[in-house]
């Protein structure tokens, strides 16, 4: 059955109808549906969330022959009709549910509650923090009883085999019978712990990558048993298996398919060359004539990990050979990508390490949440870390409470970049902020220039990134001012700081001659306040003095001032690095205080 990530919102009065139109702003691809007890199970595995206005005890008495496990469970919120409340009633860690609580306490007004013993006491949930690191519980019995341990204690001892950033409380111990838990692909070496036996919880990496060469017709459940025959033998974790790697040619093969498609592994695939590629692999004739390559398990093995050994060397079982080896790190994977690039650019994208990091840069338009779109909401809320400007970062401090924040000066963008890329790299979500739209005068640019000069070449491939468009100056004070950009437009910026202004006078005095509207950004600083000056002398020489300007200062905001007046006597008005300055052209006029340039439908009607 396949699961819909969006939210299905259930209401039975004509006010939790209006609650849950209401909570589409928030959600907008959220379902309503009319509550029908003997209908839910129809609804129960097909979405990932579920909100319920109505009375908890409904709720409870409804979904409790649903209830299964709280690996599969989804989220349950319920909110009262008054909007007081947002309970968190199941799946509050794994599924979501505490986090969609606290969003719409938020976007509502209201308070969450929450009452999961972690969040109360304001520790990390392990299990909350094992799925955010990609690391598969394998005793899930175990949580909630170290889990209790941690609340009790204030502290769990972790031994780990891979690179991972600690929460508070968690302190590393290189003796694995001493740890609590355990992030390890190897399994039965330390269940015999002198402090807790027993009680140790594994969290399982995926790291391993599965090398299989196999015959034409090999059926799913030999290669199956081979791959588990082959990691018992080394007395590694099933569960941390991150992909199996073979021959392009072995792509369309049945059985291999329906292995790879069961447990949800990526496939990845190398031509002949490639794997010929690989040095020092012990060479078969017989495989060489079947497939034109010299060896497959293992140097498929290889090369999709990044590793320089194998941790099995290649196990001929039955009709399947097998080979394992481990991802050592991500920068290995991002080193051996490179190599490959030029032979096949399709393992740029093929490659499987889709998801490692997350870079969004998110346009927050003027600034309010409620002018920012509802899908960059949902990027900043998705995000571990949020990098910009301090005065950007106040205006959405709602949105980010609960976030890793980066902040610097306003002349520190090539520093904020910097480090919102090396966060991405290192595993983490991160949204760079800009106000207005990002590929406006803002940080899109900048970002990409960050990615393209960094080393290895293919490292921008190892994240997704993404730019989130917002509302920018231009759309909210032309907006504000009534319908100035109807017809063609110019953007300038007055600031010479990375421009010369030999160059920006060019553009200024062609725009003028073009009969553009022209859009001033940057129009006025301490530093060069002669510059909106010498901007209105050139505009002068083909405007008429009578021609409209806007000046808009703070557009959206609570200090917004708007004023229309004309190019003589602008100057006249305060203009500063907050404000946007809107020159008509030849055909803008003024009515009813709005400022307007024909497109010349009129003309076209007669």
């Amino acid at each position: 059955m396949a699961i819909e990530n969006n939210t299905a919102i259930f209401y039975i009065t004509a006010n939790s109808f209006a609650l849950a139109k209401k909570l589409n702003s928030l959600y907008p691809d959220a379902k309503a549906f009319k509550f029908k007890p003997d209908t839910l199970s129809k609804f129960w595995g097909k979405h990932k969330s579920f909100i319920f206005i109505m009375a908890t005890g409904i709720v409870v008495r409804t979904i409790a022959p649903l209830i299964k496990d709280k690996t599969t469970d989804p989220a349950v919120i319920v909110l009262d009709e008054k909007e007081k409340h947002a309970i968190s009633l199941l799946s509050g860690h794994l599924g979501g549910a505490n986090k969609l609580a606290k969003e719409i306490a938020e976007f509502l007004g209201g308070q969450a509650v929450i009452t999961t013993a972690s969040d109360v006491n304001n520790m990390t949930s392990i299990d909350l923090w094992a799925k955010e690191n990609g690391l598969i519980i394998d005793n899930c019995n175990l949580v909630p009883q170290v889990a209790t341990r941690f609340i009790n204690k204030g502290k769990l001892k972790v031994y780990s085999e891979v690179e991972i950033k600690m929460p508070e409380g968690f302190l590393r111990t290189d003796k694995p019978s001493s740890a609590d838990v355990l992030i390890t692909n190897k399994k039965d070496l330390f269940t015999h712990s002198p402090i807790h036996p027993f009680t140790q919880l594994y969290l399982r990496p995926k790291n391993l990558i599965i090398g299989i060469g196999c015959n034409r017709g090999t059926s799913a459940n030999e290669i199956e048993d081979a791959v588990k025959k082959a990691l018992a033998e080394k007395k590694l974790s099933f569960l941390s298996i991150h992909s199996v790697a073979t021959i392009d040619i072995k792509a369309g093969e049945k059985g291999l398919n329906e292995f790879v498609r069961a447990y949800g592994f990526p496939i990845k695939t190398f031509t002949a060359n490639e794997l010929n590629s690989l040095r020092g692999i012990q060479k078969s004739a017989l495989v060489f004539k079947a497939t034109g390559a010299y060896a497959v398990a293992e140097p498929a093995a290889l090369l999709a990990s990044g590793a320089d050994k194998l941790l099995l060397k290649k196990q001929k079982m039955g009709n399947v050979t097998v080979a394992v080896s481990e991802i050592k790190s991500r920068y290995a994977l991002c080193v051996m990508r490179n190599k490959l690039k030029d032979k096949n650019p399709s393992l740029i994208t093929d490659y499987g390490l889709r998801g490692i990091g997350k870079l969004y840069i998110v346009g927050t338009g003027p600034g309010s949440v409620e002018h920012i779109t509802p899908y960059a909401q949902k990027a900043i809320r998705n995000s571990d870390v949020i990098v910009g400007y301090g005065t950007y970062i106040e205006l959405i401090k709602e949105l980010i409470k609960d976030k890793e924040i980066v902040s610097t000066g306003m002349t520190h963008e090539i520093d904020r970049c910097k480090k919102a890329v090396e966060l991405a790299i290192s595993g983490r979500t991160v949204s760079v902020i800009s106000g207005g739209d990002p590929g406006i005068y803002a940080m899109a640019g900048l970002v990409f220039e960050v990615l393209k000069s960094h080393q290895p070449s293919a490292i921008s491939h190892q994240l997704s990134v993404e730019v989130i468009p917002g509302v920018s100056a231009l759309n909210a004070c032309a907006a504000r001012l009534g319908a100035p950009l109807m017809h063609d437009f110019a953007s300038i910026s007055l600031s010479d700081r990375l421009t010369p202004w030999r160059l920006i006078e060019k553009r200024l005095d062609a725009a003028a001659k073009a009969d553009f509207v022209i859009i001033l950004y940057n129009p006025k600083s301490k530093g060069r306040a002669e510059h909106i000056d010498r901007a209105r002398e050139i505009i002068l020489k083909c405007r008429k003095p009578e021609t409209p300007v806007g000046i808009v200062k703070g557009a959206m905001r609570e200090n917004e001032r708007v004023i229309i007046t004309d190019l003589k006597n602008m100057l006249e008005h305060d203009i500063d690095m907050q404000t946007t300055v809107i020159i008509g052209n030849s055909q803008t006029f003024v009515w009813d205080n709005r400022m307007i340039t024909p497109r010349g439908y009129e003309n076209k009607r007669q």
